[in-house]
């Protein structure tokens, strides 16, 4: 068994990586703490940094084939275990990253005008997949109901009705964008909330597009179910968006799976992600395969660090930064910060913490209107260092 160290600090600077080497220049400061994009501070499972190194041996690196059968067989066996999903195959496409796919789907299945669903807060890219292609986002926002966030059925099923004019004109609803785990908020869907949703959006026509990116990153006592597994209408009338990249930390190698059961949903992808994207890199699909095939010792000692560090910065804030409430988490390593007791604007709140604080977080308006007020910390690094991020916080505070 292979006893990984997550406490050792790393210096990633100076190697090309956004998180690092970007953030003086993002947060205009240079004495700064990134804690913003969704990559890790630790080093990768040794099967998967092993893996590219007998793949980089071959020292050839032309183009390859859109799936390879050892990466299908990779994603079919982890569908199996993990979920106890049974796949074909043929249903796996290959895309360098879940926001292209993103892109593509909205591409294919709506018209410009159409409307596609979203819950704010939500992750940022959401906005401009929809805007881009000439798409209105319909907002069902998510309520926050204690310290938990919860959904709005009943708006979500307004997204449907006609519109009462003097002649009332059908909705031009045609897709959902679904995220589970949802980021920022953290929250874990339940089957419950699934079927809900799925009863609502596919009862009326339109098709989900289920981003699933966080699955196998889930605190205590929580469970991810795939909404394709709810039912095969659910399936015939879904995307679902899922990768190795988050889970395992491979985000620079450019390889996702969507997974595709309607042939005819599917085909239209294919067709519209050409000369659009690649199918994902070499070096992506190696590490995925490794990942899904080898990769599970590592990810089970990272979780359980994850959840050390979210009970550390629970605690931590409890008693030093009471202002500051915490979203508690049922999956992602991201944390959804509640900062409105602090008092401050927007534009207030990101010169606090970038200049005040020096902690780069990602500032909760980005996300949408419901974001206002707060902000997203990473927790996926050494705890020493989201220590020291957290003392940073709380003299800054200390001192409005």
């Amino acid at each position: 068994m292979t006893i990984y160290d997550f406490d050792q600090v790393i210096s990633r600077k100076n190697s090309a990586c956004a998180k690092w080497d970007a953030a003086p220049f993002i947060f205009g400061e240079e004495d700064i703490i990134p804690m913003w994009v969704a990559d890790m501070d630790v080093p990768v499972a040794q099967p998967i940094t092993e893996a590219i190194k007998k793949r980089a041996e071959h020292e050839f690196y032309g183009y390859p084939i859109p799936l390879p059968e050892s990466t299908a067989d990779a994603v079919v066996q982890r569908m199996k275990r993990k979920y106890d999903w049974e796949i074909d195959p043929r249903w796996i496409v290959l895309t360098p990253g879940v926001v292209p796919a993103l892109n593509a789907a909205v591409k294919a299945y709506t018209t410009p005008g159409d409307n596609v669903i979203h819950q704010d807060p939500v992750y940022y890219p959401f906005w401009s997949v929809i805007q881009n292609n000439g798409c209105q986002v319909a907002n069902n926002a998510l309520h926050l109901s204690g310290d938990r966030y919860q959904i709005d059925f009943d708006d979500l099923q307004s997204k449907f009705h006609p519109l009462q004019q003097m002649v009332p004109l059908p909705q031009r609803t045609r897709m959902m964008i679904l995220c589970n785990p949802h980021n920022p908020v953290g929250r874990v869907w339940t089957r419950d909330e699934l079927m809900q949703m799925g009863e609502i959006v596919i009862g009326n026509g339109a098709i989900m597009v289920s981003d699933e990116i966080h699955c196998e990153l889930l605190f205590k006592g929580h469970q991810h179910i795939p909404f394709a597994t709810l039912s095969p209408e659910f399936a015939q009338n879904s995307l679902i968006c899922m990768a190795a990249s988050k889970t395992f930390n491979l985000a620079g190698l450019d390889a996702s799976i969507i997974i595709i059961p309607n042939r005819k949903l599917r085909d239209r992808f294919n067709e519209t992600k050409k000369g659009m994207m690649p199918s994902g890199s070499i070096f992506g699909v190696v590490a995925l395969e490794a990942a899904f095939n080898y990769g599970d010792e590592w990810l089970e000692q990272f979780l359980s660090y994850m959840q050390g560090n979210l009970d550390c910065l629970m605690t931590y804030f409890e008693k030093h930064i009471p202002k500051i409430k915490v979203i508690k988490p049922e999956g992602t390593y991201l944390i959804w910060l509640d900062c409105r007791e602090l008092g401050l604007n927007s534009n207030e709140l990101m010169t606090f913490m970038n200049h005040e604080a020096r902690v780069g977080l990602d500032h909760g308006f980005v996300f949408g209107p419901s974001g206002v007020g707060f902000e997203r910390i990473n927790i996926a690094c050494p705890r020493s260092l989201l220590e020291t991020a957290l003392d940073r916080i709380r003299q800054a505070v200390a001192a409005l």
